[in-house]
């Protein structure tokens, strides 16, 4: 007797917290529905490049539709300014002074390193990756299936990845051949394709419409990892690959930025027709919806940053650690949960979903997280905020960042002397106001004593050397 109004009693706190409806009493657990979790990530894509984020000429209604029928955050931050890493935190709730992935690298999650996709599978939920990991190789710790992912389809590495027209992807740990023809294809799958039939993106969309259909009853997490914008490297200033260029063919812009628009055109129209699914299937108001970017727009593929504004008005690109470069857009849509039309300026990143999801979920998070849920600045309630955020850097010699309130701070080297930005007057970073702030400067050295761990793989060197993957 006393286990079971132990159990309504948390059972009760958890239908608060996560907004679903309470039992009947008397109600087996297992007919409480607990909501679906999608997380959407693009690839490359900046802060500036939608409509509700200011963009003018790339056309992006499903995107803005989202963001006026939920919140739409404007301090959020992603894990890292290049992929892996990014991945990493948003994956294991850590920033990258302790996620084990800190770089572009052939470095895979262990075992010990737990996922968001664990904490839901035990919580009960169906679990799909579709799209791109870049944690863990063919045989490795790190791949999906053996980090909480019940299904994977799409590309383990991030070379392979860069190809929209592969030969082949993975579903869980099976090669599936594509019809494509890539006649300089590399060991890891990457190269330039000369028959293009087949381009991964439409396969991911498929797949995802054909996971909701499959789990329409239960809950479930999606991880919907798309590749666009990212370029196609190997193609030069052909990399930004898409089947056409609709409906910017008739612009005068150079090829390269018409291939990008379309690019994020046909991402946003993807994203509606995932939209209309959970309609159809009559799960929308029991799914919560994230969307968000890697790290900042690229300078790859023939496109240009500068030319869409894909910055918007912040201060440097993928690969920087200046706000451009790491943060990102974020909208979350929860009907009849999340109020329509919001704006928010909570100060947040990726870290903070592990921990917000499990919160979604009503379940525990595991210990040792840099992040804390974010459920209640969703739901328009008080928050917690965080002392600081964290981020380091390993290409080209080891960079770190750290983010205290309106003060942003970053060293461009080992050793080197902090940079501050007072952000609410200064959000290009462009006015280094160190010396006018040694006390703030005295207190971000303190926070950055105890900010990491060592790691092997990403020691902090000035003009270090690392092997990583564009």
């Amino acid at each position: 007797m006393k286990r079971f109004a132990i159990t309504a009693v948390l059972l009760t706190l958890a239908c608060r917290l996560t907004g679903v409806a309470q039992p009947a009493p008397g109600l087996p657990l297992s007919a409480i529905p607990k909501p679906n979790i999608i997380f959407i990530l693009a690839d490359d894509l900046g802060y500036g490049d939608l409509g509700c984020y200011g963009q003018k000429r790339i056309k992006t209604p499903q995107l803005d539709r989202m963001a006026a029928e939920g919140i739409r955050f404007r301090s959020c931050y992603a894990g890292s300014t290049v992929c892996a890493p990014s991945r990493s935190a948003l994956m294991t709730g850590q920033h990258t002074g302790h996620t084990r992935i800190r770089g572009n690298a052939n470095v895979p999650l262990e075992p010990g390193d737990v996922t968001v996709a664990e904490v839901l599978q035990a919580a009960g939920y169906r679990t799909a990756l579709i799209g791109k990991w870049g944690l863990g190789e063919a045989g490795s710790t790190g791949v999906p299936n053996r980090q909480g992912f019940d299904y994977f389809f799409g590309y383990l590495n991030q070379h392979h990845a860069h190809n929209y027209y592969p030969t082949f992807l993975w579903r869980n740990d099976e090669k599936v051949p594509l019809p494509n023809e890539v006649p300089n294809m590399d060991s890891n799958g990457g190269g330039v394709a000369s028959r293009y039939i087949e381009y991964s993106h439409d396969l991911f969309t498929a797949e995802a419409l054909s996971f909701l259909d499959r789990n329409a009853s239960r809950p479930f997490f999606l991880y919907l990892a798309y590749t666009i914008p990212h370029a196609n490297n190997e193609a030069r200033d052909k990399g930004m690959e898409v089947p056409s260029d609709a409906p910017y063919a008739d612009e005068t812009w150079p090829q390269p930025e018409k291939n990008k628009a379309a690019m994020i055109t046909r991402l946003d129209a993807d994203i509606g027709k995932l939209a209309a699914k959970l309609k159809d299937l009559k799960i929308d108001e029991n799914t919560i919806v994230f969307f968000s970017s890697d790290n900042g727009p690229h300078k790859e593929g023939g496109n240009s940053p500068g030319f869409f504004d894909s910055s918007g008005s912040l201060r440097g690109i993928k690969r920087d650690l200046y706000e451009g470069g790491i943060r990102v857009l974020m909208m979350v849509r929860w009907p009849g949960k999340i109020k329509a039309g919001l704006v928010s300026d909570q100060i947040w990143a990726f870290w903070d979903f592990l921990p917000t999801a499990a919160a979604i979920a009503g379940t525990t998070p595991p210990a040792r997280l840099d992040g804390i849920s974010m459920l209640p600045a969703l739901l328009g309630k008080e928050q917690t905020a965080h002392d600081f955020l964290y981020w380091e850097f390993h290409e080209g010699g080891s960079k770190q960042a750290v983010r205290m309130g309106d003060w942003k701070a970053v060293r461009p080297g080992p050793g080197q002397p902090l940079e501050l930005h007072r952000l609410s007057a200064d959000l290009g970073e462009t006015n280094n106001v160190a010396a006018a702030h040694p006390e703030i400067v005295a207190q971000i050295e303190e926070y950055l004593k105890t900010a990491r761990t060592e790691s092997e793989h990403w020691p902090m060197r000035a003009g270090q050397k690392v092997k990583a993957v564009r």
